[in-house]
């Protein structure tokens, strides 16, 4: 039987490689909107942040993604992030992640 290959992307915040699966994929479109992006499917540019509160909270005080998509970023945008961060955290505590 064939082992899968499980997809790694890069958390834009520490540099490191990790599961898909343990990061958020953050999404600039064609109009510079820059979201969060739960599915992974949104079209455009994404980067990638571990679902770590500690590395969100790291993201704002540098304000990583103003620079990774070269726009100006609402504190609210971190904000929103962070809270995501701290759900999806929470959630992987409560069942496990793979």
């Amino acid at each position: 039987m064939k082992k899968r290959k499980i997809p790694m992307r890069k958390d834009v915040v520490t540099g490191q490689m990790m599961p898909k699966r343990q990061l958020i994929r953050i999404v600039r479109n064609k109009e510079n909107e820059v979201s969060l992006d739960p599915t992974g499917k949104k079209p455009g540019r994404g980067a990638y942040v571990a679902i770590d509160v500690k590395i969100a909270e790291k993201a704002k005080a540098e304000h990583t993604f103003d620079s990774v998509f070269g726009v100006k970023l609402d504190d609210s945008f971190y904000d929103e992030l962070i809270k995501y961060a701290d759900h999806e955290q929470a959630r992987q505590k409560l069942f496990g992640h793979e």
